[in-house]
């Protein structure tokens, strides 16, 4: 682990070269595994990103703003990439890509038809291991579209598995290694094994190219790569200087064949055009499958593949080596036996060993090895999922030079009023092929994962999208590239001071170089997404989808939708902020007295404002959202979600002394403190809510008052409510014998309970928050009924499950909780993993059963994976819930009772 914590001291901005970064993040997975359906690559006139540019094309046209590939490396400006085609023999196409179809091809929204797997990976990705599993008969691409799009919202996705494909074990099983001798000197292993019956023939073409920039740039000169002998070629990199790669033989002692051609697009496949590049992008495709004169006979261009043709006996595994590396003077045969001889596996196995041992002190010694092996994979998905984000919305507008310009409509339309925006950063994404862009809050949970295995990356992307080239003038954060100005929750301030809290509570200089900016974010909520000044919030969607019974984001003009969870946010916001600030206090970095007060109040006031309007049900113990409409009704939408939930997250606490100054002021914290009867701390200590040991004691706030509180948990931990077997729902079960209806003055709409994928098309793709167990509010609850039971300690207790009879701590539900959400993951007695669900290949298969996926959200009450099926992102927090559940991890509660405790500025 030492090894590995020295490579990673510090993550820097890329913008120019690779800014302070350290050497060893040169070269990572920055590249995405679908750029179709973006955003900054949707030219069209009708903003479909999804359908402009279909898998179909994607061999043929050159991208504009990224590139992808399977079990892809690129380095950190994604110049020059590295990944793996594949064919099989019988498929009309190499595999260069995932394919996947999308909302409007599926049933169940955008939807990946493939199997593969992150199964290592270090933070500096020193060493990374992938496994894809790919058919040997043809894969069935229109067999998928068609049934795909044949079934309804009622039946369930058509998968690879359900084309019979894999039947008889015939398929590939595929995995490449990434190792590296020093930070520019890459090692790619591919192992091929034939799972099947019988003999077979498979191509594997290890695939090297520049991104194309010259296309879009006036006078940029193309990048050659040429070959310098059977298994060499050089390669001139813009920053890295003078690179080689040299290709091992086969297993069979041959020589690959190296094949070349340019990133550029066909213009005469996709437009019909008499000119255009003789050896265009799918160059290389249409050689290897149909023969054609398609790749240079000179041996260069700025693509090239090494071309193996592999005879693979049934059982077989064969190994193929390439290495990436400065260009030496000794001539190919001596480089050649160096390259990927004895000092290759020498490199590979002192990599593999260290991953052993960095994976080896984050696991608690109590964890189980089954745990184990699901944190390691999930912080293997995290780190796989880092992706070079490039978008300059102003040039994206306005468009290139020397080509045709964008449509009139983009001018209006979507992320037209954020030309300030102008990424170029590696980040952590949700997902490389669902969702190939960053979102703020998704990001928030990432960076909690990221930092127990890299605290320098995860601090560095709360700053980024903080940063003057990420949010908005007017303070607003970008929430994600689908629509930059939808409005996510404000988690990024609970994330730091998580964050802050793994890292080990030293870092005051990013808290406050974070703090200031969320400063101006927390006033453009204040200013703009509290309509009439009441304190309670608006926000729209807010990350949640369709959780609701209408679009949140698209109501009726002159109606305004008050939200139970936007307030809710904005309690938690200014509670996290005064932590800050207070922290920043008590380690001397500024006085912070007022600002600490500032947020206090902001708290008071959201408050006061969500007991005295009306958003509390005292019957049903939820809080609910309120439709106002222009003529002053207010409805409250009676949905019993996480809306009602969210409330409850805000909690934390104010010490004694901090009381004492914000009383001497006498301002509105005060008038509250009077309103509540919280002024009299004698009381206060006899109702047990001021605890703690001579001049130590400490006030709780909450926006949910002790009374509300109870309410609030019977029918959270109700199982015929919120409570699963693995989790919380975000909708309550309640709704499956009771659908809700609304109607009012022509607004009408009902919402049920729907443990599994979604049958609404409100918000198209995978978007269903009506019955599923979601991992982010989930987590969030676990953390804050730590923080009641903190406060309250064993003395208070509820009846868990609701109606059980038996009463347990808020730390012991806490425990429980999140026991369920890693048993999703977990094999039962029966050795099946509820993840897998009901698909017997997954469970049972040796070949399949240990390779993890990470899904999107799971079902409502058997925990089998659903969404998104590599949403490492925030679904990947279950590595955090292991250390948590072992001890290995300090709250920001603790971190702040050291501080106090050692004496640090009070």
């Amino acid at each position: 682990m030492g090894a590995e914590r020295e490579r990673t001291e510090g993550f820097g901005h890329v913008e120019n070269g690779w800014g302070q970064a350290s050497p060893w993040y040169l070269w990572g997975p920055y590249l995405s595994e679908r750029q179709w359906g973006t955003v900054r690559e949707d030219y069209s006139a009708d903003g479909e990103a999804w359908t402009y540019l279909p898998h179909d094309r994607a061999r043929s046209q050159a991208y504009r703003w990224g590139e992808d590939g399977l079990a892809g490396f690129s380095d950190i400006e994604q110049r020059l990439c590295l990944g793996l085609a594949l064919w099989n023999g019988r498929d009309p196409i190499l595999k260069e890509r995932a394919y996947g179809l999308t909302g409007s091809e599926a049933n169940h929204g955008e939807d990946v038809k493939e199997y593969w797997w992150y199964l290592d990976a270090l933070p500096s990705h020193a060493w990374n291991r992938y496994r894809y599993h790919y058919p040997q008969g043809a894969f069935p691409y229109e067999q998928l579209r068609v049934e795909n799009g044949r079934r309804t919202k009622f039946d369930p996705e058509y998968e690879l598995l359900d084309t019979g494909v894999f039947d008889d074990d015939r398929y590939w099983i595929v995995e490449v290694h990434y190792a590296k001798a020093d930070p520019t000197d890459l090692l790619m292993t591919i192992e091929v094994t034939n799972a099947g019956p019988a003999a077979d023939v498979v191509h594997v073409l290890p695939t090297l190219w520049f991104r194309n920039t010259w296309s879009w740039e006036l006078e940029a000169p193309a990048p050659v790569l040429e070959a310098t002998g059977s298994r060499s070629v050089t390669v001139p990199h813009p920053f890295l200087g003078d690179l080689e790669l040299v290709a091992g033989p086969g297993p069979d002692g041959a020589d690959p064949t190296l094949l070349f051609c340019d990133n550029e697009t066909n213009t005469a496949r996709l437009y019909g055009a008499d000119a255009g590049p003789r050896f265009p992008k799918d160059g290389i495709n249409d050689h290897v499958v149909a023969g054609a004169a398609t790749v240079n006979p000179e041996r260069r261009g700025s693509k090239c593949a090494a071309w193996y043709r592999i005879d693979v006996e049934p059982g077989e595994t064969v190994e193929l080596r390439l290495r990436l590396r400065p260009a030496e003077v000794a001539p190919e045969p001596v480089v050649a036996v160096g390259t990927v001889g004895t000092d290759f596996e020498l490199v590979r196995a002192a990599r593999r060993a260290e991953a052993d041992e960095f994976y080896a002190e984050l696991t608690p010694p109590a964890a189980s090895p089954d745990e184990a092996a699901v944190m390691r994979q999930a912080f293997a998905g995290m780190l796989w999922s880092k992706q070079l984000y490039h978008y300059d919305v102003a040039r994206w507008l306005d468009g290139d030079p020397n080509e045709p310009l964008p449509p009139g409509s983009r001018r209006s339309g979507r992320n037209s009023r954020w030309r300030t925006f102008k990424a170029f950063d590696i980040m952590s994404m949700p997902d490389k092929w669902e969702y190939p862009w960053f979102a703020a809050w998704d990001l928030a949970f990432h960076c909690v994962t990221l930092a127990h295995v890299d605290p320098a990356f995860a601090k560095s992307q709360l700053l980024l999208i903080c940063r003057e080239w990420f949010q908005h003038p007017n303070g607003a954060l970008p929430a994600y590239e689908w629509d930059f100005g939808d409005v996510n929750p404000p988690v990024q301030a609970w994330a730091a001071l998580e964050v802050f809290a793994i890292d080990g509570g030293r870092d005051i200089e990013f808290l406050s170089r974070v703090f200031d900016k969320l400063l101006v974010n927390f006033t453009w909520w204040v200013n703009l997404e509290d309509a009439d000044g009441s304190n309670l919030f608006e926000g729209g969607f807010l990350g949640l989808d369709n959780i609701g019974p209408i679009d949140r984001s698209h109501l009726p003009d002159g109606w305004v939708l008050e939200q139970s969870d936007a307030t809710g946010w904005m309690a938690t916001y200014a509670l996290s902020m005064g932590t800050i600030a207070l922290i920043l206090r008590r380690a001397g970095q500024r006085p912070a007295d007022d600002l600490v007060l500032k947020f206090l109040e902001h708290f008071a006031a959201i408050r006061d404002a969500i007991d005295s309007q009306g958003l509390w049900d005292d019957t049903d113990g939820l809080f609910y959202d309120r439709l106002a409409t222009p003529d002053g009704q207010r409805v409250p939408i009676r949905t019993r979600t996480m809306v009602g939930i969210i409330p409850m997250l805000a909690a934390g606490v104010v010490d004694e002394h901090m009381l004492d100054r914000v009383e001497a002021a006498g301002k509105y914290f005060t008038e509250f403190l009077e309103r509540e009867g919280l002024r009299d701390r004698e009381k206060l200590v006899k109702l047990g809510l001021l605890r703690g040991g001579p001049d130590q004691r400490q006030l709780l706030l909450s926006v949910v008052s002790a009374d509300k509180l109870e309410r609030i948990f019977r029918p959270l931990f109700d199982p015929a409510e919120f409570l699963s077997p693995y989790g919380l729902r975000a909708l309550s079960a309640y709704h499956r014998e009771h659908p809700y209806e609304l109607d009012v003055q022509g607004v009408r709409a009902t919402i049920d309970y729907e443990p599994a994928e979604s049958t609404t098309d409100m918000f198209g793709g995978n978007s269903n928050w009506r019955g599923p167990v979601w991992f982010p509010l989930n987590y969030l609850v676990v953390e804050a009924l730590d923080r009641y039971h903190r406060f309250f300690g064993d003395d208070y207790a509820v009846d868990y499950p609701t109606g059980s009879g038996h009463r347990m701590s808020l730390g012991a539900v806490a425990r429980d909780l999140q026991d369920r959400l890693i048993l999703i993951f977990l094999r039962d007695a029966d050795g099946r993993r509820p993840c897998f669900g009901w698909v017997d290949r997954l469970q049972d298969d040796p070949a399949w059963r240990d390779n993890l996926l990470f899904n999107e959200y799971f079902h409502g009450d058997n925990g089998a994976g659903l969404g998104a099926s590599h949403q490492t992102g925030w679904t990947g927090v279950v590595a955090d819930l292991i250390r948590r559940r072992h001890g290995a991890t300090e709250s920001i509660g603790t971190v702040l009772r050291r501080m106090r405790d050692e004496g640090v500025r009070s």
